[in-house]
């Protein structure tokens, strides 16, 4: 049946309230790869400058909002609580830098905030100033106002934000259309003026020279890789601008940065699972960069600058080759911390040795003192390593007496500063800003998130609670719920996971979620495989041809959840995004009958037919952790196996909300729709199947902090609805 462009949902005449969803056409196109032949009816909708694309996306929105006009009042309460929890006119805590204080602010009624500095009283002074949002701040200087940039603009996004050393110059970029390329742009602090010079495209990052007369920026391929460093002499044609590096391997990436001493310039050149890092002297820009560990494959590593014992050194984190307690090497999985001479990197000394159940995320080097962090237990923690004359001090992990907790180290711009800044936060804790002084052991409180209406931690809980998966593995499950919640009782339940590239989905506090918790609802996040929670080898066990284990822990978790009565399947919803869109998606096939409600924004539901097309944004790169369908049956047959949208099945669904954004480059809006259509053809169910595509955002979804609130109300309306909840 072809669609009706342009007239959107079709509403029942003898019931207006009754509508009918758009049904894409069927247009099939053949693919083969390993003599499997494939008919993708729908693979027509990748085209969005065709106007018949555009319709029906717009046909999906308008279904969409007639489906759930009705929740509007609940959307509006929502956004309103939100707005009234939320303490919008705000600053940040300020950060030193030079002979300024740096820090952010938020206003009440804008959508963005602002950049500003005020100046330091003296050279000694580390404790930062109590400023007060409502009061005038003395020799307060506004570097960039977002309001102001954003002005006639959908979409807007700050990118690169860097102060040059003498802080008289900031360079900074923006993005007015979600796409993620970037101009980059220059002011002059002193005088605020704009300087002429604007480069567009760009990746966003900045980095400027010791001297501030030249800035190193990134640029993309056309599949959206940033695969090459330039350096641009402030004043000169864009033209004459010098390609100081560019990396030919379509897996690999590059970054720039500048070590927090300043003393170096480094280039980071990293795949999935290799790294290799190129330095210069900062005080030299037109210098040859030089390796400072060649790549090798499977061994990544990180570094920074250090002076221990008066002597400059590079610490180095990597994962490489190590002696192994009886004879031989074996590889490091969880990373250990080496010292070596900056002349000559690869002559390396453990510091720290590897362990199997601590994974060693980075290090921080500040003149007095080194900050380590890590993870043990599957919760980030931070360790102070104070620098004597002789080398080394007692290492020291800072307790915040949390039994569930995110630590982790904050902007410490300052090579010499005496003190630390670190952030803890938990589900029920609301962010904390503390300044360690290692000299003393001080743990000084300058910050917590101010959560307006009388919010009380006591009224909640927070707790662990383990799953097992089908071959033994634990599987750590993460609740929050209100404490006066019936315990005898099965609870509505949002269950969240992600599952892929490491990344870990620790605890943190979120207001907007405060308007689930408090209207009877637990929720839990399953720390599955192909996360990083457990360490490398969790995240090993969960990519590639493991990738299965992702799926299978989260239906395992959600098992439990009902099997111990926390909550019951027509009240249990589903949620993720991104790869955790896969992860919902995928789980949507294996285990429909468990889930009232799957809740996936920008999904990458469509795995195998991007990672097939080299030609495609960030394919290649995605490689070494999905492996290459092209190249290989194998990976080509698992991965078909696990595709949400290659094993929508002829079974009754649970009701699903898709959310996309039309400039997305990251997960191409094409998935989710391509999925909607064929769930809502196969399947045999009578489920509502959602799709909601923003029609001039990204990856990220909408800019602005009020279009937010907006998306995270319209969401959670639907998964109250969903659950029986809309009339709270």
């Amino acid at each position: 049946m072809a669609l009706d462009t342009g007239t959107g949902p079709i509403r029942n005449a003898a019931d207006p309230s009754v509508v009918t969803p758009p049904i894409a056409k069927r247009v099939p196109a053949q693919r083969v790869h390993h003599g499997d032949v494939v008919v993708d009816e729908y693979e027509w909708l990748r085209d969005k400058e065709d106007p018949e694309v555009i319709a029906y996306l717009e046909a999906e929105n308008a279904y969409t909002e007639a489906c759930t006009a009705q929740l509007q009042p609940l959307r509006d309460k929502i956004f309103d609580e939100i707005k009234s929890r939320t303490q919008e006119t705000d600053l940040s805590v300020p950060v030193r830098m030079g002979d300024f204080w740096y820090y952010s602010r938020s206003f009440e009624g804008k959508q963005y905030g602002a950049h500003c500095r005020c100046p330091i009283g003296s050279k000694d002074d580390w404790t930062p100033p109590t400023l007060e949002a409502t009061t005038e701040v003395p020799g307060e200087q506004v570097l960039l106002d977002s309001n102001l940039l954003a002005e006639g603009h959908e979409y807007f996004a700050v990118g690169a934000y860097s102060i040059s050393n003498d802080g008289n110059l900031l360079a900074y970029s923006v993005d007015t259309v979600g796409d993620e390329r970037y101009v980059l742009r220059f002011k002059d602090l002193r005088t605020g003026a704009e300087l002429a010079d604007e480069i567009a495209g760009t990746v966003p990052d900045a980095t400027w020279s010791l001297d501030g007369t030249h800035v190193f920026y990134q640029t993309y391929d056309e599949a959206w890789r940033s695969d090459t460093v330039w350096r641009h002499r402030l004043g000169t044609p864009n033209e004459q601008d010098v390609r100081v590096f560019h990396e030919p391997d379509e897996r690999f990436s590059v970054g720039m940065d500048t070590t927090r001493s300043e003393k170096y310039l480094m280039i980071g050149v990293h795949s999935k699972i290799t790294t290799e890092i190129r330095v210069l002297e900062s005080d030299d820009p037109e210098g040859e960069f030089r390796v400072l560990l060649p790549r090798r494959e499977g061994v990544e590593y990180v570094a920074e600058h250090a002076v221990i014992g008066g002597r400059d050194r590079f610490l180095i984190l990597h994962n490489g080759e190590v002696p192994a307690p009886g004879g031989g090497t074996v590889k490091a999985e969880n990373f250990v911390l080496a010292e070596a001479p900056v002349e000559d990197p690869a002559a390396m000394t453990t510091l720290v040795e590897h362990r199997e159940d601590v994974r060693l995320e980075g290090v921080d080097c500040f003149a007095d003192h080194l900050a380590l962090s890590y993870r043990r237990g599957a919760l980030p923690r931070v360790a102070v390593w104070p620098l004597t004359s002789g080398g080394y001090g007692e290492l020291r992990e800072l307790d915040f007496g949390l039994e569930l907790f995110s630590a982790g180290v904050l902007g410490n711009p300052e090579w010499a500063q005496p003190t630390l800044r670190v952030g803890v936060t938990s589900y029920i804790t609301p962010v904390r800003v503390f300044d360690y002084v290692p000299a003393t052991g001080e743990l000084l409180l300058r910050k917590e998130q101010a959560v307006l209406g009388g919010y009380d931690p006591e009224d909640y809980e927070q707790h662990r609670d383990w799953a097992i998966a089908a071959d033994g593995t634990r599987i750590p499950i993460s609740l929050v719920r209100r404490r006066d919640l019936p315990a005898d009782e099965p609870n509505p339940l949002l269950l969240y996971g992600y599952g892929s590239y490491e990344a870990s989905m620790d605890p943190g506090f979120s207001v907007s979620r405060l308007s689930l918790l408090d209207r009877g609802m637990v929720f839990a996040v399953a720390h599955v495989r192909g996360g990083g929670e457990m360490g490398r080898l969790w995240y090993e066990h969960g990519k590639t041809l493991r990738k299965k284990n992702t799926f299978t822990d989260f239906v395992s978790c959600a098992r439990h959840l009902v099997d111990t009565g926390v909550t019951a399947p027509d009240r249990l919803v589903a949620d993720g995004g991104s790869a955790g869109g896969l992860l919902v998606g995928a789980v949507a096939n294996l285990a429909p009958e468990l889930f009232a409600g799957i809740l996936a924004a920008v999904p990458f539901v469509d795995p195998l037919t991007s990672i097939l097309d080299p030609s495609l944004p960030l394919t290649v790169t995605e490689w070494d952790e999905w492996g290459n369908p092209l190249e290989d049956p194998a990976v080509y047959e698992y991965m078909k196996s696990y595709s949400p949208y290659e094993n929508v099945r002829a079974v009754d669904y649970p009701a699903i909300l898709a959310t996309t954004g039309l400039n997305d480059t990251r997960v191409l809006y094409v998935e989710p729709a391509k999925w909607i259509a064929r769930l809502r053809a196969t399947s045999t169910g009578h489920s509502r199947l959602l799709l909601k595509t923003e029609m001039s955002a990204g990856h990220g979804g909408v800019s602005g902090k009020y279009e937010k609130w907006k998306e995270v109300a319209f969401e959670y309306a639907w998964v109250l609805d969903t659950l029986g909840l809309g009339d709270r």
